[in-house]
């Protein structure tokens, strides 16, 4: 049996509600890419829903699978700490969904590529 895939697209959150369009231009573009995909925003504070809330629609809709992926520039507490304990309360919560957490994006090399071509562009 093949898994249905969820992907949550986890950031830090911010009070400004502006602060979530980039995140969530990344989901319509994840949507774009792949229509049949399943993706929710969650957001770490600051912001609803959190990790839990949005894995629970994720399975509520069908998910037997979720990837977690934290789109935080650079490894610091939440990333290092409070994260993977949080995907550890989500395997407990729900057992039969495999739970994976990827690298955070600021370590992804297309990503480190990307902004500097960026920084370099007239």
């Amino acid at each position: 049996m093949t898994a249905t895939q969820g992907i949550i697209l986890l950031a830090h959150g911010s009070r400004d509600e502006r602060w979530r369009e980039p995140i969530e231009a990344v989901a319509r573009q994840v949507l774009a890419e792949d229509p049949g995909a399943r993706v929710a925003c969650a957001y770490m504070e600051l912001a609803t829903p959190d990790l839990a809330t949005a894995a629970e629609t994720l399975i509520g809709g069908g998910a037997t699978a979720v990837r977690v992926v934290p789109l935080f520039l650079g490894m610091g507490k939440h990333a290092r700490e409070d994260l993977p304990q949080q995907v550890e309360a989500l395997r407990q919560r729900w057992p039969a969904v495999g739970f994976s957490l990827a690298r955070i994006v600021g370590e992804e090399p297309e990503l480190v590529d990307l902004l500097a071509r960026i920084a370099v562009k007239s």
